[in-house]
């Protein structure tokens, strides 16, 4: 299909405008401890972990499902902003803020493309598919891996329990049963070496 010119800069505007996700910052550090990471580079993140990690996802996945959905999934927070997972307060209107968000952004593109592209957040949201599971237990391993190497990080700063860090981890083994048990085990050692509170709720 030839583009036209009317599709092309709708294409650009888009590319231009989610530039914006490298100013949104998470409450995940940097390994270094040298400041916030920020949504890109969450993003850039789960997409070399789908490629690194792809073979312990379920044979059926299909890895370039999986690397759309993670450089798109953060794509609605550059208007809704980051929600902090141990913010209850927050996770209340969440879905309210990221919907909109989603009917803003990816209604710029041209129609056929904008609908193929909210599909695949959609399915990501859901965590239904076998893609979307393998996907999301990326998504919740990688910040894992930033609290494990920095002491703790934001499960220090939130002041969660260990219950708590097992409940937000639980798609992990849904998506991998290998990076669950992997992700288990960091937990257990993140316990000992006291980067995780103990105490139950």
């Amino acid at each position: 299909m030839q583009l036209t010119t009317t599709r092309l800069q709708a294409q650009i505007q888009f590319i231009v405008e989610i530039d914006k996700l490298k100013h949104v910052l998470r409450q995940t550090i940097l390994m270094d401890q040298s400041r916030r990471e920020n949504d890109a580079e969450h993003s850039w993140h789960l997409a070399m972990m789908a490629i690194v990690l792809s073979e312990y996802a379920d044979p059926a996945v299909n890895l370039l499902r999986v690397l759309k959905m993670v450089l798109i999934h953060d794509l609605v927070e550059i208007d809704a902003g980051d929600t902090f997972c141990y913010d209850a307060i927050a996770l209340q209107d969440q879905e309210i803020r990221e919907q909109k968000a989603a009917d803003r952004l990816f209604g710029m593109l041209p129609e056929n493309l904008g609908a193929e592209l909210r599909s695949l957040w959609e399915e990501f949201e859901a965590r239904e598919s076998l893609d979307a599971q393998f996907a999301a237990a990326l998504d919740r391993l990688q910040p894992l891996l930033h609290n494990y190497n920095t002491q703790g990080g934001t499960w220090k700063k939130a002041g969660v329990t260990v219950e708590k860090v097992r409940k937000r981890m639980e798609p992990v083994a849904i998506g991998s049963p290998v990076l669950g048990e992997f992700v288990e085990n960091l937990i257990q050692d993140a316990v000992r070496q006291g980067f995780i509170n103990p105490a139950a709720d």
